[in-house]
């Protein structure tokens, strides 16, 4: 036998890579990840991010208060009315790293986007990237393509032409492979902007995006129907904060730090929690314990950080720990002075922490109960609303879980629900089709895995939770797929749940007729052509692309007494099987397109 060939390891095999180039190739270390847009921090959202962040930072610097953006296929245009870069360094900005005001504490103080990376990712990710500087009636242009300068020109403007930046830019294919903006989670990113930044105006193909009261308007919208008490606030140079009580199970926080979403959280919400707690404890000179007085909290928090440290490019975590002991202090005072100030606010607080106490104590009384129903307590899933009664409670029978897609469809849904004995499960994007997969899959996949918990049904269907399994997507080839994803994790794991009779699909209306004096809602053409004979002239119709559309105090009556279910059932468990290899197994398209059309007709649902 030859030797085995060694590979050499020499000169010639170190590379020095253009810090362009390495953002290219290393495109994870600057935006998480890639993905097609089908979910909401996949690469192309954090594009658009960063070139709105310098956007905001004028604004948070006192210079311009409109942001214009459209979204057209796959090109983004983004204006904002700021100070404009300055005219000599337009390319140096955009293209060569460490190269910025941001370093600057006189220029930026509590700045959003990454020192010195952020437009140089969006630029070096790009097909095609343009960036135009508009200052004292001049500008300065400059076209890239993948990060490379293509042409850049200097030239003077009209009169009426405002200071400012406008970038225009479209993520590389080459990069991205085939993607999509979801209009749904860019308008999320869009209200959170305008939510954290009071009196900016956002303006995004037309549609307007503008707050008032900041950090009390997003938590409004977010429980203002289900909140135990006028809801707290408080605004602090460095610190902002909302909170209140409603009776939904577990804990809800909206965290952010220099305008930045914290998804995961990280130090600053932490200390909250420690704040608030001290700050309850003091005013009511009571040691109540931690759980006791956040099961059921809403909030929603702002923290100015001078230098954060993030976990990672796309910031869904804070790491820094020196910022701990002045949020817990001011966030103690804050509460210990809010209480002084709303006594009914103080009284309700107290009625829900006792409250509280009294569900633990009673638990801890009879220990194999208290174990299960501790579990209810101490789940914490992500994106579970989970409701208050569970089966084996005296409404368990009457509980219900809603299995949505995506954000927005949840969030109409969390308005409008009884949190009682409604609860949400929002699915990040399509789940794993789980056709021909062991069970040790379901473990593996962490959405999956996460919806068994919150079935409760990682042992056997005898943990379940709810009364009824509700799959609510879309009208569309996307939603059936969904439906199609869930039905087969259920039927290959958990077939009984359908022979039951505990799975449902939701029928939403696909349109809305109305004139200025009746609405109707119609689940199909022939309803809605019948509407709108009946109604005669003047009819408007509206047609529902997504659940996301249905605002929540309209949604409501949906999923009320008079919602329409449809079960799901299969004629024989022998038909299961080959069901699921013909319409999950290896697809064509052909029968891909058979499956959107004629799955009902198989499978009653």
């Amino acid at each position: 036998m030859g030797e085995k060939k060694k590979n050499v390891y020499d000169e010639s095999k170190i590379q020095t890579l253009s810090p362009l180039e390495h953002i290219r190739l290393r495109s994870g270390m600057y935006i998480g990840r890639l993905g097609d847009g089908s979910n909401r921090n996949d690469g192309i959202y954090i594009l658009l991010k960063e070139v709105i962040d310098n956007s905001v930072d004028e604004f948070i610097m006192g210079n311009g208060s409109k942001v214009a953006i459209e979204v057209s296929g796959s090109r983004v245009k983004v204006r904002d009315y700021g100070r404009g870069i300055p005219l000599g360094k337009v390319v140096e900005c955009v293209s060569v790293i460490n190269t910025g005001a941001k370093y600057n504490d006189d220029v930026f103080q509590f700045s959003v986007g990454l020192n010195g990376v952020g437009t140089k990712a969006v630029n070096a990710l790009s097909s095609y990237f343009k960036v135009m500087s508009v200052r004292g009636g001049k500008c300065a242009e400059a076209v890239f393509q993948r990060g490379t300068l293509v042409s850049q020109r200097n030239g003077k403007t009209k009169p009426e032409v405002a200071d400012g930046t406008y970038i225009e830019f479209e993520p590389d294919t080459e990069i991205f492979g085939q993607y999509s903006f979801n209009m749904e989670f860019v308008e999320k990113r869009l209200w959170n902007y305008a939510y954290l930044n009071a009196g900016l105006k956002l303006v995004c193909n037309g549609q307007e995006y503008v707050s008032n009261n900041g950090l009390l308007d997003l938590l409004n919208n977010e429980v203002a129907e289900t909140a135990l008490y006028q809801l707290g606030y408080y605004k602090g140079e460095r610190l902002e904060f909302a909170v209140t009580h409603s009776n939904a199970y577990g804990e809800t926080y909206f965290s952010f730090v220099n305008g930045q979403e914290t998804s995961d959280g990280g130090t600053h919400l932490s200390a909250f929690k420690e704040g608030f707690l001290k700050g309850v404890n003091e005013f009511f000179k009571k040691q109540y314990k931690s759980e006791d007085v956040r099961e059921g909290i809403a909030a929603a928090l702002l923290v100015k950080v001078k230098d954060p440290v993030f976990e990672s490019q796309t910031k869904n975590k804070l790491g820094n720990t020196d910022i701990r002991s002045w949020i817990v202090s001011e966030t103690k005072a804050a509460v210990d002075d809010w209480l002084h100030r709303n006594p009914d606010s103080a009284k309700a607080l107290e009625q829900k922490i006792a409250a509280n106490e009294r569900l633990r104590t009673e638990l801890n009384a009879v220990k194999k109960e208290a174990k299960e129903a501790a579990k209810k307590i101490a789940l914490n899933i992500p994106k579970l609303k989970d409701c208050k009664y569970h089966l084996g409670d005296a409404k368990g029978d009457d509980t219900m879980i809603f299995i949505t897609e995506g954000d927005s469809a949840s969030g109409s849904m969390v308005g409008c629900r009884n949190p009682m004995t409604q609860a949400i499960f929002s699915l990040r994007g399509k789940p794993l089709n789980m056709f021909g997969k062991r069970r040790a899959e379901i473990y593996r996949n962490e959405e999956l895995f996460n919806l068994m918990t919150a079935l409760g049904i990682e042992n056997d269907i005898s943990g379940l939770r709810y009364g009824r399994i509700i799959i609510a997507t879309d009208a569309d080839n996307d939603g059936f797929h969904i439906r199609n994803l869930m039905l087969t994790f259920f039927l290959g794991f958990f077939e009984e749940l359908v022979t039951s009779g505990r799975v449902f699909i939701l029928e939403t209306p696909l349109f809305r007729v109305r004139t200025k004096k009746d609405t109707r809602y119609c689940y199909t053409e022939a309803e809605r052509d019948a509407a709108m004979k009946e109604l005669g002239k003047g009819v408007e119709v509206t047609r529902f692309k997504g659940l996301g559309e249905i605002g929540s105090k309209e949604f409501g009556q949906f999923i009320g007494a008079d919602m329409h279910l449809v079960p799901v059932e299969v004629r024989a468990l022998k038909e299961v099987q080959p069901l699921l290899e013909f319409y999950m197994g290896k697809n064509t398209p052909s029968r891909r397109d058979f499956i959107v059309n004629n799955l009902l007709e198989e499978i009653d649902a």
